[in-house]
């Protein structure tokens, strides 16, 4: 079970608003926090951003925060932590393994991405089930 402290998570505001909207748009089942109150999360930080209505096809609710500022992340963290507080939530809780990434990454992306490589390689041994070594014997 992985948790996350809603009102000290230990991360950059960035990371903080990126793993909350992901978690609140999953269809994950385990999730502590309600599908209505998912959907309300996700159309108060929308509307910090947009002056439209939210989208309502699944596919189309992604928050692009590229466009916004510092002061649009602040307001999003402060958004975020009142949404969850008004739940009754202080801690976000949800069971799932990591999984594999579902788009490849944007050519603006790759020289960061690369660059995070180089700093942080994945050993083979992390990348790859581990095999017995037993079977050379």
């Amino acid at each position: 079970m992985q948790s996350l402290d809603v009102q000290h998570p230990g991360m950059p505001d960035l990371q903080f608003v990126l793993l909350v909207l992901a978690l609140s748009t999953s269809d994950l089942h385990s999730l502590n926090l309600s599908l209505s109150g998912r959907e309300t999360l996700f159309n108060r930080c929308w509307a910090l951003l947009h002056e439209t209505p939210p989208p309502v096809k699944k596919e189309e609710r992604v928050l692009d925060l590229r466009y916004g500022d510092e002061l649009t992340l602040e307001a999003m963290v402060q958004v975020i932590q009142q949404t969850l507080q008004e739940q009754g939530i202080s801690q976000l809780t949800w069971d799932h393994p990591p999984s594999e990434p579902t788009r490849s990454t944007t050519p603006e992306a790759k020289p960061l991405v690369e660059r995070l490589q180089k700093l942080y390689p994945i050993e083979p041994d992390q990348s790859e089930p581990q095999q017995s070594s037993s079977s050379s014997s």
